[in-house]
């Protein structure tokens, strides 16, 4: 009995396999454990990981990097544009959806994000089964909690396109309690009631038996997850072997890299001071200093020092520089300090303070910086910090872990054992004016809100108005707005009636009326936050 746990990020993938009670990672053909999710197109090749990496300074224009960014949406939308602005790989609008245009030579062909991301998977599969030895398909995928159904299907058709079987899609923070058994006990023989996740999907162990903590157990997890593009903190409640989202936050401007770019910054002052040469106008320069400031950051995480060496920089000038931790620290300090925020301002959205915290999980693989990890430590004193498996490996072996126990409950009656409900991933919320002209804004769907639901809520305007605007927000985003017009003059207030439904598939359907005159007008919104 075998299956496979994957965890594609933005940055990187890596995939864990469970075998004979254990899951662990395994490492790609080039001994790395974590495979950048880099695919390089040559004229009659595709390079998958750090080859294609390492030759991005050469071929930029036909390398694609965080392809997890723009996946699963269409051309307008906004996560879209942002990334079509930063790649170097150019993205065009083919019949409304993205497209990277890759020149082959002799010809230009336009490859979707799903073809990209087919290729990564298919190298995760190729990795874990050749650890396995055997042509093992069975996989458990892992999933951002804000990422909407198109979003989530588009990764479950890319990897299933590479040959998975997906048994599940998985939350990254579900898998990372997985991954140290929060909420879990896996006593032989010992029988529990049910525990669900944060998005209710029912365990069991591998002998069969309900997992679920004891009714007595109640505690509250902090997820923190630094990985190379995004910064998300997630609270969770586990109370009698329900894991519960409370809160989730996520910060698509601070990673891994806004380190890295850091410290590129500071070798290129460097070489200016040393060769009075600036460079950082010169794209293939800075390229190549991003790489050598990345690999002194992971040296950094284990030694006081690393030695940055650069062939060729400018001009035919080679570079070199040592580097200290305690430089690197006080070069990001400012970033530290942002990496750590969210966390104060997530605990008093919940009114929770630090020591209601019970277990803090480090994931991603920035959360190995010992300066972050001691931040950390000094937040919640009183906490235990789970580090013991290396934060980049966390997601993969929780993914792993929950693949093998949906391979060993084959023989178990689906109904029985499994209820899924999906949930709201992120706030929905409305806008309203209050008295003195301020925006107002309720939250009508909290994240973390089971669905389907059904919400109403009463708004007011002045009489004399002929037309009122509602507007709803998505994670403080604006997705929509309805206008009701051609309303009656009158002395009283308008009373506007808003329903809002929202489906178990994240589309959400909003119909508003005014009450006095009937007036009516309603929308469907068929992207809103959902997870599952």
């Amino acid at each position: 009995m075998a299956a496979i746990g994957v965890h594609f990020g933005y940055t990187c993938a890596c995939a864990a396999v469970f075998k004979d009670g254990r899951a662990d990672v395994v490492a790609n053909d080039a001994g790395d454990r974590v495979t950048p999710a880099v695919v390089a197109y040559r004229d009659t090749e595709q390079i998958v990981g750090i080859a294609a990496k390492q030759g991005r300074i050469r071929n930029a224009a036909n390398t694609v990097v965080k392809v997890k960014q723009i996946l699963g949406r269409r051309f307008d939308d906004p996560d879209a544009q942002a990334h079509r602005e930063e790649s170097k790989c150019v993205v065009v609008n083919k019949s409304d959806m993205p497209r990277y245009e890759i020149d082959t030579g002799e010809t230009t062909k336009y490859v979707s994000p799903e073809d990209v991301a087919k290729l990564i998977f298919h190298k995760m599969k190729e990795t874990a089964q050749s650890a396995l030895g055997s042509d093992v398909k069975d996989a458990v995928i892992t999933v951002p909690f804000e990422f909407g159904e198109m979003q989530k299907n588009a990764l479950r058709q890319a990897a299933e396109s590479a040959g998975f079987d997906v048994l599940r899609l998985i939350h990254e923070p579900s898998a990372a309690l997985l991954a140290y058994g929060i909420g879990q006990d896996s006593t032989l023989g010992k029988r529990y009631r049910v525990c669900a996740s944060c998005e209710l999907s029912f365990f069991f162990n591998l002998f069969g038996s309900l997992i679920l903590i004891p009714l007595f157990n109640h505690s509250h997890v902090l997820v923190y997850k630094l990985g190379g593009t995004s910064l998300s903190v997630t609270v969770l409640e586990v109370n009698s072997g329900m894991y519960r989202v409370l809160a989730t936050q996520t910060d698509h401007k601070t990673g891994g890299e806004s380190f890295t770019h850091e410290l590129a910054q500071h070798l290129a002052a460097e070489f200016k001071k040393s060769f009075k040469q600036d460079v950082t106008g010169n794209p293939r320069a800075m390229l190549k200093l991003m790489n050598s400031a990345d690999m002194a950051k992971h040296t950094l995480s284990t030694l006081g020092s690393a030695n940055c060496f650069v062939d060729s920089l400018h001009d035919g000038m080679d570079f070199e520089c040592n580097v200290s931790r305690a430089r690197f620290e006080l070069i990001c300090a400012s970033l530290f300090t942002k990496s750590i925020q969210p966390i104060k301002s997530l605990l008093d959205q919940v009114n929770l303070t630090t020591s209601d915290v019970n277990k803090v999980v480090l994931c991603g693989g920035s959360a190995r910086i010992p300066k972050l990890q001691q931040m950390i430590r000094d937040l919640f004193p009183d906490v235990e910090l789970l580090n013991s498996i290396p934060p980049d490996e966390v997601i993969p072996v929780g993914a792993a872990m929950q693949a093998g126990i949906l391979v060993g409950k084959d023989s178990l009656a689906l109904g029985e054992d499994s209820i899924t409900v999906d949930c709201c991933a992120s706030d929905i919320t409305v806008k309203e004016v209050d008295d003195s002209g301020a925006d107002v804004f309720t939250v009508l769907f909290p994240s973390g809100t089971p669905l389907p639901a059904r919400r109403q809520h009463t708004l007011q305007g002045p009489g004399s108005l002929s037309s009122v605007s509602l507007e709803l927000y998505q994670a403080q985003q604006p997705i929509a707005q309805i206008v009701l017009r051609d309303l009656e003059p009158k002395e009283e207030l308008h009373d506007i009636v808003t329903v809002l439904t929202m489906k178990r598939d994240g589309s959400l359907h909003v119909t508003c009326t005014e009450q006095g005159s009937g007036r009516s007008e309603a929308i469907t919104i068929e992207t809103a936050a959902a997870a599952s």
